[in-house]
């Protein structure tokens, strides 16, 4: 009987702990992974920076119309130019000063020849890496030696699109067209002038 009981008290412990262990209370401990650091992707660049100041010049060809005279004023030009650009991101804005003269840019058979034109423009592009497409507008001043009437002076406007390279940080190429337009020339008809132009410019 004592033998008994001995047994009993020691085989009871052991079975409530084999129920313990059975039902989880000393199971192993969960251990959660360890995040594996990801790295950020790296900035993908969209544009260059065309903020700052340029000067260049241009060489190319104009056709004017002036209503009552027949024959057109046609030519070579060439000029000098200097503004400053803005980049705001995606759009770059800014100004320019031009002032563009003539090679032998005579009416045909008469005597009336476009001496010089100035142009005050305001300038607005996308930022497409290292080409700036852009409009263009602003105020224009023709000058036109008017033979035996003197010299002729007036105000207009214009307006045009152009395209820039960015060779390197410091030139830059491109092309430009204008239209002009000038309302009774100094009391006169109305002259419309198409200008193209290839541009080189230093960016300082």
């Amino acid at each position: 009987m004592t033998r008994f009981l001995t047994a009993a008290l020691i085989a009871a412990p052991l079975t409530a702990a084999g129920s313990f262990v059975q039902a989880g209370g000393l199971s192993e401990p969960v251990v959660a992974p360890t995040p594996v650091p990801v790295a950020a992707p790296a900035p993908i660049p969209t544009g260059r920076d065309w903020t700052g100041f340029y000067a260049g010049g241009s060489l190319g060809y104009g056709d004017v119309d002036v209503d009552g005279v027949d024959g057109d004023f046609e030519g070579l030009t060439f000029g000098g130019h200097a503004g400053y650009n803005y980049d705001l991101g995606s759009i770059v804005v800014g100004g320019e000063l031009e002032a563009m003269g003539t090679n032998d840019f005579t009416l045909d058979g008469g005597d009336l020849e476009l001496d010089t034109v100035l142009r005050a423009k305001v300038r607005a592009g996308y930022d497409a890496g290292a080409y700036l497409p852009y409009v263009t507008a602003g105020w224009a001043q023709a000058t036109v030696d008017g033979g035996a009437a003197g010299e002729l002076e007036d105000d207009g406007y214009f307006y045009g699109v152009g395209l820039d390279y960015a060779l390197s940080d410091a030139f830059t190429v491109g092309g430009e067209y204008l239209r002009h337009e000038f309302e009774d020339f100094d009391g006169g008809g109305d002259i419309q002038a198409d200008t193209v132009a290839l541009r080189v410019s230093y960016n300082f």
